[in-house]
C-alpha cells in the first residue's frame, strides 16, 4: 500500500516489528498506524462495550480506535495510540480488549445484546436484586472494565521531571506556531516551542499546499532550522503541552525517542512545568467524523487522516476510496489521492449548490447513510434526492467539518462560544490569563490565515513583554474560503456511532434526552460520550448537536462539557518522577544530608523530608545515648541543626504588613524593620493551624517560617485567603524553602562560632535576641536571625542552597573544635519540650489558642482569621483539654505519647478521660522523662497527680501535673 514518490519516511531505514504475534516491516518515521495501513492491516482494535472492529480513524493523539499495548514483561504499557507510536526495530505490541484474538473475539457477542445495553442500562440493570451486586454485577463490570492491563510487575524504567521559564511559550509547531515562534524569536524574547509530533509542520506534512512558493514541509523545516540555531529558542518536540494552570504555569509530557530511552539511565519520559510571561496556543484543530449507520466499519477514517498517510507516510489507506464531506476537504482528498494513482469510486458532497472540477463520480447535496462489511469496509451507500445507490469501496474519507482545538483555553474554568460562520466552537479571548491564539485553533481554516495569525499573536506578547516587535511578514499560501454545510448525523435507521472508543449511538444521545438527561453533563455522565481515553476530540460537538436537537435547544444553548487536563494521557510515573519503588510519596533531601550520610546518622521521614534522627559515634550503642550527648552539647557547648526543612514564605507588596495581620492572629505590620516575630494562624474554626516566626527583611518584605509539616498547607491557606477573603490586597508571595539552606546554631558559644565565620562580627547590640539581617559568610549573601527554638541564645543562618553543604560541613567542624557538633532530631525534640515549646504533635487540628496557653496572643485591636470562631463560649470553656507538662513520680517512670490521662483512683474507661500525652522525651537536663499533654481544666491542676494509662503496651505511670516550660522558665539563657 506505499505509494512512490511521496512522503516524509526514510525508505533507506528498514524497521522490523510486531503486531499480534506476527512479524511486519515499516521505515524511519512512520507510526505504527502508518505501518500496519502499508501493509495492509485495517483492523487494529475492538470497542469497549461492544467489541466491534475497529480500525484506524484519525492520524494523530485524538485517535480512539486503534489503541494498543505495547513491550514485554515489567515495559508492557497499554492504551498506547498507534496514531502517535513511533516505529522502532524491535518494536512488540499487541491489540486489546479482544479475546481469544483481534479476528475471533468471543466477547463481540455482546453486540447481538445491544438492544439490551443502551444508555444507562448499568444504572438500570444492576439495582435488582440487591443481594447480587457484591456477588456477581461487581465482580464482573470489575473484571470488564478498561481496555488494556499493566503487567502487575515492577517497572524498571527511568522517568524524570523537570522546569523552564521563558518569555513565549508556543504550543504547536504549525505554521501558526512556527510564524508565531520566529517572529519572538527574532525580538530577542526567550522562546519555548511546544510540538506533540516527532516534527514540526503541523498540517503542512499532511498536505501538498504550497508556503511561500515550496511546499509547505519544505518551508517548515527551513523555519525550524532557523530557530533551532538561536540560542533564545528551545525546540521541544515528542512534547504535548497538557494543562493550563494559575500565574503562567503549563504542564508538558515530553515522549523520550526509543533509541535515547534505551541508553543506560536515560528517561522514557519526562514531565516538564513550564512558567511563561506569555503563551500562544497554536494547536490546530481536529477534523470530526460524521455520525451515520455503521460509520465505525474499519477503513472509514477522516479525510485530513487519509490525506496524512498518503502525503507524509506515503500509505494509500485503500484501492477502492469514497469520500464524503461538506466542505472543500473532500476535493481536496480527492485530488491527493488521484494525484498519487489511487482510485476514487465517488465523491458524496452534502453541499448542495457545490461544484466539481475532478474526473470522478460526483454526488452534491447527498450523503452517506449505511456502510458495510465486516472486519473491514466493503462498500458504502450514498443516499440523493433520487434514491440510494451502493457502491464498492475498502476505505471511506469523510470530514464533517473541523473543531478547533479549545481544550487549553478551557482548562480554568473558560467556555468557549459557538462560531456559526464554521459550525464549531472558538476559545474566549483572556480565558487563561497571558495566553492567546492562533491559526485553526481559534477559527482560522486557510494557511495564510493561520500564518498571519501566528505573526499578530507574537507581536502582542512582544508588546506585553515591553520588547520591540520584530518585522516579520507573513509569507504567500493559500487563502481559500471555509465553506461548509453543517452536518453532525445523517437520519436513517440502525446504530450511527458517535464516541467510537464508548460505543455510544446517536440514538444514546436521543434516549438520554428522553429520560430527561437533557444537561449536556448529564447526558455525558449517563451514556458516557466523551469519557473515554481521547477525552471525546472526536465525538463532543456532534454529540452535542444530535442533543440541542433532541432538545429543541440549538447548540450554544446546550454548551460544551468541561474541558480538563490532561489533554492526553499522563503517566503517573512522569508525574511521580525519582519516586518509584516509594509509594510514589516525594523524597525530599536536605543540602546537608551526604554530609549525615557520612556521620552515619539514621533518618526518619519529617514531612516527605528526610532529617538525621541522631548522630552516633563511636561507643555509643544506643540511640539515648547519642541524644542524651547532643542536648548536654547544646546547653553547654554548642551544636548545629539543618532546620532548612522549615517552611519559608516570602511576602512582599505594600499591603504585606495588613495581610499578615489578617492571617496571624498577634499584629505583624507593626513589626519593625530587621526583627522577627512569633505568631501563630487559626483555621476559619478557630482551631490553630500552624505557628512560626516572620521576620521583616524591609518595609514590604517579610520572610514567614512555617512547621516542615504545614508548609504546604499553609502556602495553599495564604492562596485562598488573597484570592478569596482579600483580593484587593496588593500582596504577592512564594514559597522558597528550597531556595535557601537553613541551619540552627545554639547553645551558650554560638556567637562565638558565628564571629568566626562572618565577615562583620556580631554582639548583643547588634544583633539582639529576635533580630534578622543580611550577613556576610566568606563574601556570599545571607541571612541571620537571632530565634532559638531550643531555649539557648541561639542562631539561625540562611544562604542560597547552592553553599548548604559547604556551610554545614564548616559549622560542625567549628563546632566540634568548641566541643559540640551536630545534633538531630531526638536532641531537638527533647530540647523543645524541656522549654514547653509546641509542634504539630500538640497543635495536631483540633485545639485553640487557649488550649495551649496562648489566648492572649489573639489580638483584640485586629480582625483576623478565626477570632469569632475562636471566641465562641465552647472554645474557652475552662474544663476544656489544655496543654500541661507531666513528669512521672511513682514507680513506674515510662511516660507514652498517646498514652491516656485519668483521676488517681478512677478506672480508665472513656468515660473517666481526662486528657492525653502528646509528646515525650527523657531529659538528660533534668534527669527523669518529661512529657507534654493535655488535661481538663490543665493550668489549674499544678501539683496534682494524675495516671497515665496506655493500654497497648499495658503500661500505667502516676503523673504530677506541672508547668509546660520545664527549663529555665524566665528565659535568661535564650536572651543572655
Amino acid at each position: 500500500m506505499r505509494i512512490e514518490g511521496k512522503g516524509l519516511i526514510d525508505r533507506g531505514q528498514q524497521i522490523n516489528f510486531q503486531f499480534d504475534g506476527h512479524s511486519y516491516q515499516g521505515f524511519g518515521g512512520d507510526t505504527l498506524a502508518s505501518a500496519l495501513l502499508a501493509n495492509d492491516i485495517a483492523l487494529m482494535g475492538r470497542s469497549f462495550k461492544y467489541h466491534r472492529p475497529r480500525g484506524v480513524l484519525s492520524a494523530g493523539s485524538e485517535e480512539p480506535n486503534a489503541l494498543v499495548t505495547t513491550g514485554l514483561g515489567a515495559a508492557q504499557e497499554p492504551n498506547v495510540r498507534a496514531t502517535t507510536l513511533e516505529l522502532h526495530e524491535g518494536l512488540v505490541t499487541k491489540s486489546q480488549n479482544r479475546w481469544p484474538s483481534l479476528g475471533f473475539d468471543l466477547m463481540s457477542l455482546n453486540d447481538w445484546a445491544a438492544p439490551f445495553l443502551g444508555a444507562g442500562f448499568y444504572y438500570k440493570t444492576f439495582m435488582w436484586p440487591k443481594a447480587l451486586w457484591e456477588k456477581l454485577y461487581e465482580p464482573v463490570i470489575r473484571n470488564a472494565a478498561g481496555l488494556g492491563a499493566l503487567s502487575g510487575k515492577h517497572n524498571v524504567e527511568t522517568y524524570e521531571k523537570a522546569y523552564a521559564h521563558c518569555d513565549l511559550l508556543v504550543i504547536g509547531a504549525g505554521p501558526a506556531g512556527l510564524l508565531a515562534a520566529l517572529t519572538a524569536a527574532r525580538a530577542g524574547a526567550d522562546v519555548i516551542l511546544a510540538e506533540e509530533d516527532t516534527r514540526t509542520g503541523g498540517r503542512l506534512n499532511a498536505e501538498t499546499l504550497e508556503v511561500d512558493g515550496k511546499p509547505g514541509a519544505v518551508w517548515a523545516e527551513e523555519i525550524t532550522a532557523e530557530l533551532a540555531q538561536m540560542d533564545n529558542v528551545r525546540i521541544m518536540t515528542r512534547t504535548s503541552v497538557v494543562g493550563a494552570y494559575d500565574q503562567g504555569t503549563f504542564g508538558a509530557l515530553e515522549k523520550v525517542p526509543h533509541d535515547v530511552s534505551m541508553r543506560l539511565g536515560a528517561p522514557r519520559e519526562c514531565f516538564w512545568r513550564i512558567v511563561a510571561k506569555r503563551a500562544v496556543l497554536a494547536a490546530g484543530a481536529i477534523e470530526r467524523p460524521v455520525a451515520f449507520r455503521n460509520n465505525d466499519r474499519p477503513g472509514i477514517m477522516t479525510a485530513g487522516a487519509v490525506r496524512a498517510y498518503l502525503n507524509r507516510w506515503r500509505v494509500a489507506t485503500g484501492r477502492n476510496v469514497v469520500v464524503f464531506g461538506n466542505t472543500d476537504e473532500a476535493h481536496r482528498t480527492v485530488a491527493d489521492l488521484q494525484d498519487a494513482g489511487v482510485h476514487v469510486s465517488a465523491l458524496v458532497d452534502a453541499r448542495h449548490h457545490a461544484k466539481c472540477d475532478l474526473d470522478v463520480p460526483f454526488y452534491a447535496g447527498a450523503e452517506v447513510c449505511d456502510a458495510g462489511g465486516g472486519k473491514r469496509l466493503e462498500s458504502v451507500t450514498i443516499r440523493t434526492a433520487k434514491g440510494t445507490e451502493n457502491v464498492q469501496a475498502d476505505c471511506l474519507a469523510m470530514s464533517g467539518g473541523w473543531n478547533p482545538t479549545v481544550n487549553l483555553t478551557c482548562h480554568m474554568g473558560g467556555r468557549p462560544t459557538w462560531d456559526r460562520d464554521i459550525a464549531a466552537f472558538v476559545p474566549v479571548d483572556g480565558a487563561v490569563p497571558g495566553l492567546s491564539t492562533a491559526g485553526a485553533c481559534q477559527g482560522d481554516f486557510s494557511t495564510h490565515k493561520c500564518l498571519e495569525a501566528g505573526v499578530a499573536a507574537a507581536q502582542g506578547a512582544l508588546d506585553d513583554l515591553g520588547l520591540k516587535r520584530a518585522d516579520v511578514v507573513a509569507p504567500a499560501a493559500e487563502d481559500g474560503v471555509y465553506d461548509i454545510y453543517p452536518v453532525y448525523a445523517v437520519p436513517g435507521k440502525g446504530r450511527a456511532w458517535l464516541d467510537f472508543q464508548n460505543d455510544v449511538t446517536v440514538k444514546d444521545v436521543k434516549q438520554a434526552a428522553v429520560e430527561n438527561f437533557q444537561s449536556v453533563e448529564h447526558m455525558k455522565r449517563y451514556t458516557t460520550q466523551g469519557m473515554a481515553t481521547d477525552q471525546g476530540k472526536n465525538s463532543n460537538v456532534a454529540a452535542l448537536a444530535v442533543l440541542a436537537d433532541a432538545t429543541g435547544r440549538g447548540i450554544p444553548e446546550t454548551g460544551t462539557t468541561t474541558y480538563r487536563p490532561p489533554y492526553t494521557p499522563v503517566s503517573i510515573a512522569s508525574l511521580g518522577a525519582g519516586a518509584q519503588c516509594k509509594g510514589f510519596a516525594p523524597e525530599r533531601f536536605t543540602t546537608s544530608h551526604k554530609a549525615t550520610q557520612e556521620k552515619g546518622a539514621p533518618f526518619i521521614e519529617a514531612g516527605l523530608w528526610y532529617r538525621p534522627s541522631y548522630f552516633p559515634k563511636a561507643g555509643e550503642t544506643h540511640w539515648r545515648q547519642s541524644c542524651d550527648r547532643e542536648v548536654n552539647m547544646v546547653r553547654n557547648a554548642v551544636g548545629v541543626c539543618d532546620v532548612s526543612t522549615l517552611g519559608k514564605i516570602d511576602v512582599q507588596g505594600p499591603d504585606a504588613g495588613a495581610f499578615l495581620d489578617f492571617v496571624y492572629t498577634n499584629a505583624f505590620s507593626t513589626l519593625k524593620v530587621r526583627r522577627v516575630r512569633y505568631g501563630f494562624m487559626l483555621r476559619e474554626d478557630g482551631h490553630v493551624m500552624d505557628d512560626g516566626t516572620t521576620a521583616r527583611l524591609s518595609e514590604q518584605h517579610f520572610v514567614m517560617t512555617t512547621t516542615t509539616a504545614a508548609a504546604g498547607q499553609v502556602m495553599r491557606h495564604l492562596e485562598f485567603v488573597h484570592q478569596c477573603l482579600v483580593p484587593q490586597m496588593d500582596v504577592r508571595f512564594t514559597s522558597v524553602t528550597e531556595q535557601w539552606a537553613q541551619f540552627a546554631v545554639a547553645g551558650p558559644q554560638s556567637r562565638d562560632l558565628l564571629n568566626d565565620l562572618l565577615d562583620t562580627p556580631i554582639d548583643d547590640e547588634s544583633w539582639p535576641f529576635m533580630a534578622c539581617g543580611e550577613v556576610s559568610i566568606g563574601g556570599v549573601k545571607g541571612r541571620l536571625f537571632r530565634i532559638s527554638f531550643s531555649g539557648e541564645h541561639a542562631y539561625e543562618v540562611a544562604v542560597p542552597s547552592r553553599y548548604g553543604d559547604s556551610l554545614f560541613r564548616t559549622l560542625m567542624t567549628k563546632a566540634e573544635a568548641l566541643g559540640g557538633g551536630a545534633y538531630g532530631m531526638e536532641a531537638l525534640n527533647v530540647l523543645r519540650i524541656e522549654k514547653g515549646f509546641i509542634t504539630h504533635a500538640e497543635i495536631h487540628g483540633r485545639v485553640t489558642a487557649y488550649d495551649i496557653g496562648m489566648g492572649g496572643m489573639v489580638s483584640g485591636k485586629k480582625d483576623c482569621i478565626g477570632k469569632a470562631s475562636a471566641a465562641r463560649p465552647g472554645m474557652v470553656e475552662e474544663s476544656r483539654e489544655r496543654m500541661v507538662g507531666l513528669k512521672p513520680v511513682g514507680e513506674v517512670k515510662e511516660l507514652i505519647a498517646g498514652g491516656h490521662l485519668f483521676d488517681k483512683g478512677a478506672e480508665a474507661v472513656s468515660a473517666n478521660d481526662q486528657g492525653y500525652i502528646t509528646s515525650v522525651g527523657f531529659s538528660p537536663t533534668l534527669g527523669h522523662n518529661i512529657a507534654l499533654g493535655f488535661l481538663k481544666d490543665g493550668p489549674a491542676r499544678h501539683g496534682e497527680v494524675v495516671r497515665m494509662v496506655e493500654h497497648l503496651n499495658g503500661v500505667e505511670t502516676l503523673c504530677e501535673v506541672c508547668h509546660p516550660v520545664f527549663f529555665d522558665a524566665e528565659g535568661g539563657r535564650t536572651r543572655g
